[in-house]
């Protein structure tokens, strides 16, 4: 990291949309849905709305009491206002916490807890139907960004409080609080500040600013409440580019817009992009301006890489796939182009970012690390988080002398190149990768819209399948798709949104894998 080091002032997410404004003051942010805290600013507001909308809110926290140094939980109903109210908490010098739409109630209270009775922002639809009671207790004040409640305090009712400055805070305090996926239990909450989002944002920056022109747009599909959302929004807002920011992924709804405004760059999930494989062949031609489609959040799938690719039609169009986790940004990356087709190995994510990021794999017995004998895969980077919250001793034991152990295991080419065969908690002995095996089904069945391979019962790998339409899967068809692939248990079929997912749409497998193992015969 010399590279995210130079000249750095942080992220800065108090005055981010006042910085932008100053730039680009009518540029629009385009929405696919209102705004809880202003649904009268409608699905299309400028840079300046959005700032004043920012200074407004961060003015109504501080009437409540809110200071530099006080944590405040956001979750809420899903929304883009998740986003916004971070840089208005951030605004006031207190730190964010944010928590997915999608979490359970008691895992919310829990970590609620864990931060030590911090201001709660939530919605009516949260308390009547979601959250217990005692986030009361657990809570310093309950504030709401719709609707009433007693006991909280409306978002409304404190219209019209004396606006205040920013309050600049120091490059190393903490400046955002996400959690984890949780897809290997309760999440984690990971405490970045505004040097390390900063070092995160320079290597994407730099990505985006030569790949597509100031004046087209940039679609985003993004977790609200992940740190990507945090490095992906202002690259957008700052450089200029006209921001789509999409809460669904259904491809109709997201066809119809990219018909009306089509982006030249798109940030997605993996899942998502595998939806809008069916917008390749749509008429309208949502998809033929993008110039650079983006994932950084899982395995992405071959087949679904060449599909969108085709379904561009712009000279030198290119998949960019960033390999990386939550707790330390993107460490490395490649691209993809239709010349790859779509037998290219999905298993390559590429090199480190020179000067900036690196990468190591760690032998896990002594034996030289190769495909046959993958090791630990660790990292360094500026962008890396400077704690869980909580929970230091879990965060030191990912760290070795500065290296940040990811959980995951893999080869370098002797190339330099990082190969990603599969996640610590999810091999499975006999098979080497079990995304290797996801990339060659998904190729070779066009039908499959998800395919999950899971330890099953006796510890054989289990493929669960998911395909267009539920349809029932063509056995023949499976047969001789699986014929030189490792032995495999039968398949077995799920509906797509029966799959417990995080709120990145990551496939939560350890808890698959539980559901099938406990599921009754048949």
């Amino acid at each position: 990291m010399f590279l995210q080091r130079i000249g750095s002032k942080g992220i800065r997410l108090g005055t981010l949309f006042d910085r932008a404004a100053a730039r680009h003051p009518a540029n629009l942010v385009i929405l696919d849905h209102d705004l809880d805290i202003a649904p009268q600013l409608g699905r299309r507001a400028t840079l300046t709305e959005l700032a004043d909308l920012v200074d407004d809110f961060a003015s109504r926290l501080w009437s409540v009491g809110a200071r530099p140094g006080d944590h405040v939980v956001v979750h809420k109903s899903d929304g883009f206002d998740i986003s916004l109210l971070a840089c208005a908490v951030a605004r006031t010098g207190a730190i964010p916490v944010l928590l997915s739409p999608q979490l359970d109630g008691a895992t919310v209270a829990e970590l609620i807890r864990r931060v030590g009775r911090p201001f709660l922002v939530t919605d009516r639809d949260k308390l009547d139907h979601h959250l217990p009671a005692e986030v009361f207790d657990l809570s310093r004040e309950v504030l709401l960004a719709s609707g009433e409640h007693e006991g909280a305090v409306s978002f409304a009712s404190l219209a019209g409080a004396e606006r205040v400055p920013a309050v600049p805070m120091p490059i190393d305090h903490p400046t955002l609080i996400t959690h984890t996926s949780g897809t290997t239990g309760t999440p984690k909450l990971a405490v970045h500040t505004g040097m390390s989002f900063q070092a995160r944002y320079r290597p994407q920056a730099t990505v985006v600013k030569s790949a597509v022109r100031r004046s087209e747009p940039v679609a985003v599909h993004v977790s609200f409440v992940h740190s990507r959302m945090f490095t992906a929004m202002p690259i957008a807002i700052l450089q200029g580019h006209p921001l789509i920011v999409l809460r669904d992924d259904d491809p109709a709804t997201v066809g119809d817009l990219f018909a009306q405004v089509p982006p030249g760059f798109i940030e997605a999930h993996p899942n998502s992009f595998l939806r809008w494989e069916v917008l390749a062949d749509d008429p309208r031609g949502p998809l033929a301006n993008v110039k650079y489609f983006s994932s950084t959040f899982d395995a992405i799938h071959p087949r679904t890489v060449n599909t969108l690719l085709k379904g561009s039609r712009r000279k030198g169009r290119r998949f960019a796939q960033a390999y990386g986790q939550s707790e330390v940004g993107p460490i490395a990356a490649r691209t993809y182009s239709l010349k790859d087709g779509t037998d290219f190995n999905g298993r390559c994510v590429g090199v480190p970012f020179p000067g900036m990021t690196g990468v190591r794999v760690v032998s896990r017995n002594g034996a030289p690390v190769s495909k046959e004998n993958p090791g630990f895969i660790e990292v360094r980077s500026d962008g890396r988080i400077v704690t869980y919250l909580g929970e230091h001793g879990r965060w030191q034991k990912q760290v070795n002398d500065g290296w940040w152990r990811m959980g995951d295991l893999g080869f370098r080419t002797r190339f330099g190149c990082l190969h990603l065969l599969d996640r610590e908690v999810d091999e499975i002995p006999g098979v080497q990768s079990t995304l290797e095996i996801e990339d060659k089904l998904f190729t070779r069945l066009p039908e499959l819209v998800e395919v999950i391979v899971i330890p099953g019962p006796d510890g054989r790998a289990v493929p669960v399948v998911c395909t267009q339409d539920d349809a029932p899967l063509d056995e023949l068809a499976w047969k001789s798709a699986v014929v030189d692939l490792p032995a495999l248990g039968a398949p077995v079929q799920w509906r797509l949104e029966d799959l417990p997912q995080t709120a990145t749409t990551k496939i939560k497998r350890l808890e698959l894998a539980r559901l099938i193992t406990d599921a009754p015969a048949g």
